[in-house]
């Protein structure tokens, strides 16, 4: 894109998906200071002219979460003081999405909160992928653009050629979700039956669908502990499962579930760049990293161009 008024700009996130949306669209990353000062406070500053600019700011929400949000929080609110003309917050990974409701008394919804911070840092719009809860769209009272990483993921099990195998959803709230990756496939579905109980502590208890002599192949929208992950794993086995794949788009992959996914019986595990893998999870040697640059790319294109961005949500 040849555009003086069309800018991407990266928080500290992750870098190397914000080069590569921008190398997908032939554009440079605009010129920026991220820094702390030596009390942890975030430092930001544009070197660059954005007055009337249309800005995109890739930031996921990731591990540090808060320090990653205040990041993408003050960066905005640079833009907005800079007179930038449209600031769209690209967020891969949105942070805080599992806290959509009050599941207990006495809570936050801080998935609505953080929509509020983003609103008011100066965000006009946001461009996120595969929200936990696809209701937090309406948290914001912007426009969001929410994509799904579907098809890369599809194309890639495509051409593995599994033969004939079963996808799976690991809980009841998934199974939207399974059930359009298994129609685009032409698998049948089968759904494990969960029951949580504590925080990231799960308890597999049944299995509605049949995998026996069959791959598996288990459908989320995120790994953070692994904890759910291995016990469905054990399970499809424990039901006859040849072996089983795991397909999620965000790679949270917090505490022990490295040190999991290796020790499971896991034949592979696909997941995005939307989070960069730590070094522990690249070297683990069943993970598997698909990039969404060119989604997001051409998310980001038919936004600036005011052109129709429905042939994404799929």
């Amino acid at each position: 894109m040849n555009d003086d008024k069309f800018k991407i700009f990266s928080g500290s996130s992750n870098r190397p998906l914000a080069e590569a949306i921008a190398g997908d669209l032939n554009v440079a990353l605009g010129r920026a200071v991220l820094g702390r000062f030596s009390d942890g406070e975030i430092y930001f500053q544009i070197l660059e002219n954005v007055r009337g600019a249309d800005v995109f700011v890739v930031q996921p929400c990731s591990h540090p979460v808060d320090q990653h949000l205040v990041e993408l929080l003050m960066m905005m609110d640079a833009f907005k003081r800079a007179s930038a003309w449209r600031i769209t917050a690209v967020i891969p990974y949105y942070g805080y999405a599992r806290q959509d409701r009050k599941d207990k008394p006495r809570v936050p919804i801080s998935a609505k909160l953080v929509a509020d911070l983003i609103e008011t840092a100066g965000a006009s719009r946001a461009l996120t992928l595969d929200l936990h809860a696809p209701q937090i769209q309406g948290y914001f009272n912007i426009p969001v653009d929410h994509l799904y990483s579907t098809p890369v993921m599809v194309d890639y099990f495509l051409k593995k050629n599994l033969g004939d195998f079963t996808v799976v959803s690991p809980d009841a709230g998934g199974v939207e979700r399974a059930r359009y990756f298994a129609k685009k496939l032409n698998a049948p579905l089968a759904i494990v039956d969960k029951r949580r109980v504590d925080m990231n502590v799960a308890e597999v208890m049944n299995l509605i669908g049949d995998v026996k002599g069959r791959p598996a192949l288990v459908i989320d929208d995120m790994i953070d502990t692994a904890g759910t992950l291995v016990k469905t794993v054990e399970a499809l086995h424990e039901h006859g499962a040849t072996e089983v794949y795991s397909a999620c788009t965000h790679a949270v992959l917090s505490g022990p579930a490295v040190d999991r996914i290796c020790k499971s019986r896991l034949t592979e595990v696909v997941v995005t760049d939307s989070i960069p893998l730590t070094p522990a999870a690249r070297d683990c040697g069943r993970i598997t990293v698909l990039s969404v640059a060119h989604l997001f790319a051409r998310g980001i294109q038919s936004i600036h161009e005011e052109t129709s961005i429905s042939e994404l949500f799929i």
